[in-house]
């Protein structure tokens, strides 16, 4: 008893010491350390620093898309000048790189007027990457958030007012090309007004903000993001909504319709009256002065 005795004051002098603390912050340390190690290296790969993601992003930017944006995005043009190959890339921010290739449409085949959309070459992370690389060139817009764009959260009250606003904001600032159905059109010089029914509302909400080709960018300070939700809600509405008259010819427009009318309809009708006087030709008989009989058509 006595020997316990002793042996349970000596640990209690030595956890009164001074070198006690410091053992136990030491073990404290090891352990946390040990945890970190074995759970966080993963995480840590899943999400790279930005600085990782711009120089990947530049990586990819190099290989693809410089020989016709330049090595630094500033844009390349021909030996005459006369021809821009690729515009600069400076200031158009992560949107525009978010549209543009998770759209198919970049990289291009070959320069022209129209980027048409096409299938995506590359997986989202790539699309990110390049996206922070643009975004590290100059100021621009920003990918926008689900929040932005998205009217999953709407009642059906919402909607329907959002459906009414965004109807006034299309009916006024975009049918001249996409027409009143959204359904595309022709443009000067080779360009053209895609169709926009069916487009995912990140795509339609980046469009606006943008401007891709052709169409003026509607920024946040001109059309805010409720106003640019409210056309996307618009946009729902003419895809949800059935085609009561019919046969559409495309939702095109007077133009689409007056082409129907004069191929199908009049080319119909010239083509059977056609038919009817090749088949009812009448025939005159007159009779010769020998009293043979002479058919006269």
């Amino acid at each position: 008893m006595r020997l316990l005795n002793r042996s349970a004051g000596r640990l209690s002098r030595h956890r009164r010491g001074p070198l006690a603390g410091l053992f136990v912050l030491l073990l404290g340390l090891l352990m946390t350390g040990g945890l970190y190690t074995a759970f966080a290296p993963a995480q840590a790969q899943q999400q790279p620093s930005d600085e990782e993601l711009v120089a990947e992003g530049r990586e990819l930017f190099l290989v693809n898309c410089s020989s016709c944006h330049g090595l630094n995005g500033e844009g390349v043009r021909t030996a005459d000048g006369d021809t821009q190959l690729g515009p600069s890339l400076v200031g158009v921010g992560a949107a525009a790189v978010d549209f543009q290739v998770g759209t198919g449409r970049m990289p291009m085949a070959q320069p022209g007027q129209q980027a048409p959309r096409k299938k995506v070459v590359f997986d989202q992370d790539e699309i990110e990457a390049m996206a922070a690389y643009v975004a590290s060139l100059g100021p621009g817009p920003a990918i926008p958030d689900e929040s932005d764009y998205s009217t999953e959260g709407l009642s059906e009250e919402e909607r329907a007012a959002a459906v009414v606003r965004g109807g006034q904001i299309f009916l006024t600032n975009c049918t001249a090309c996409h027409n009143f159905t959204g359904s595309g059109g022709a443009m000067p010089r080779g360009g053209y007004a895609p169709k926009i029914l069916g487009v995912d509302a990140k795509y339609v909400y980046e469009a606006m903000l943008t401007g891709p080709q052709s169409m003026p960018n509607f920024t946040n300070g001109n059309l805010t993001p409720e106003a640019k939700r409210d056309v996307i809600a618009y946009l729902q509405s003419l895809d949800e909504n059935p085609d009561y008259g019919g046969f559409g010819m495309g939702g095109l427009g007077p133009v689409a319709e007056g082409m129907y009318a004069w191929i199908v309809g009049i080319g119909v009708l010239v083509g059977f009256a056609v038919w009817i006087a090749a088949h009812s030709t009448r025939s005159s008989k007159n009779k010769t002065t020998d009293g043979t009989e002479k058919v006269e058509a």
